[in-house]
């Protein structure tokens, strides 16, 4: 039975999580039919538009993505900090851009005049708001039902167009997390949809790639893109929000890997590649073997043994779940 969203998510334990959501019907997310040999092509583009815009609202932002035929994948970074950090005002006009929210809430950013009871009610709902805009399930939600009313109108007809539930697997470190996005980033290369990163359309690193062209300064977090959370590199204090690791690290981790990942080279390393690897903890053969396997190799959490157990027990879980992929893949 699967467990409650709640016994799954723990901001204490890690602020990173992996998403995969898939469509339920016969018919394509994205690609074409090969039964009535309909295109669905243009969806990928509702898709990954929808992904860009939803972290302007919610304080979630976007680590890494890819829009497949029949699924896609996100990588989210939940900002907490940055929640508790809006006025009430700024919570109810993020919330208006979802959703009507009440009478209440439209007199408030009015500027009307409430009485105290009145006052009292809309702080209460402010709360629940800006909780739910920090909220992986809110988020996942809110991307899906935007997706399926279009899809549904397009195809004329009703009813789901999603999964019930989708994937969550918490990635408690920073090998986890690192690991995660290198599997999501390659995934049309090994679906053999694209043949390098660049042409790896609606994907994150593709679109980190092409900005990364119109700079000089591939690290710059200021021409980063800004619909991504940046790579900050490793500041010496002061650290910015984002992913602590130089943006051209990664790109050449994930090119690297992606040459590994074929046939007729596997597991020839390239040695630019180990100073990365050895710094977050991992051999060549553990990298190979998550970045091209990683929802196979875990459920629910992803990292280190102790932080896998650390995260089980604050959610109250009776035993353990996890381990074993731990101990053998994300051993430091």
């Amino acid at each position: 039975m699967p467990k409650p969203r709640k016994q799954q998510v723990s901001i204490e334990a890690t602020p990173y999580y992996h998403c995969v959501s898939r469509c339920v019907r016969r018919a394509y997310l994205c690609g074409t039919d090969s039964v009535s040999g309909q295109s669905y092509e243009h969806r990928r583009g509702w898709l990954e538009e929808r992904i860009l815009a939803l972290p302007q609202i919610f304080a979630i932002q976007v680590a890494a993505y890819a829009v497949m035929s029949n699924h896609y994948h996100v990588v989210l970074f939940i900002d907490t900090r940055q929640a508790q950090a809006w006025s009430d005002m700024d919570v109810v006009l993020r919330w208006h851009q979802l959703f009507k929210g009440n009478a209440l809430s439209q007199r408030f950013v009015q500027e009307e005049l409430l009485s105290e009871p009145e006052q009292h009610r809309l702080s209460i709902l402010i709360e629940e708001w800006r909780s739910r805009l920090s909220d992986i399930s809110w988020f996942m939600r809110v991307l899906n039902e935007a997706i399926a009313r279009e899809a549904n109108a397009e195809d004329d007809c009703s009813g789901r167009f999603w999964e019930g539930r989708f994937k969550s697997q918490a990635l408690l470190d920073e090998a986890a997390l690192l690991s995660c996005m290198a599997y999501v980033d390659l995934n049309p290369v090994r679906a053999k949809i694209a043949a390098t990163l660049e042409t790896s359309d609606h994907t994150s690193v593709s679109r980190r790639i092409n900005d990364a062209t119109t700079t000089v300064n591939t690290d710059a977090i200021e021409r980063q893109s800004s619909g991504l959370l940046p790579f900050v590199g490793h500041p010496k204090q002061h650290s910015p929000v984002g992913i602590q690791m130089p943006l051209s690290d990664y790109l050449a981790l994930v090119d690297a890997t992606g040459r590994i990942a074929r046939g007729d080279k596997r597991g020839a390393i390239d040695t630019s590649v180990s100073p990365i690897l050895s710094r977050i903890g991992l051999d060549d053969n553990q990298w190979l073997t998550i970045s091209q396997q990683f929802e196979q190799c875990f459920t629910t959490f992803v990292g280190s043994e102790s932080n896998v157990r650390s995260a089980c027990e604050r959610l109250g879980y009776k035993r353990p779940t996890g381990i074993a992929p731990a101990r053998q893949l994300l051993a430091g």
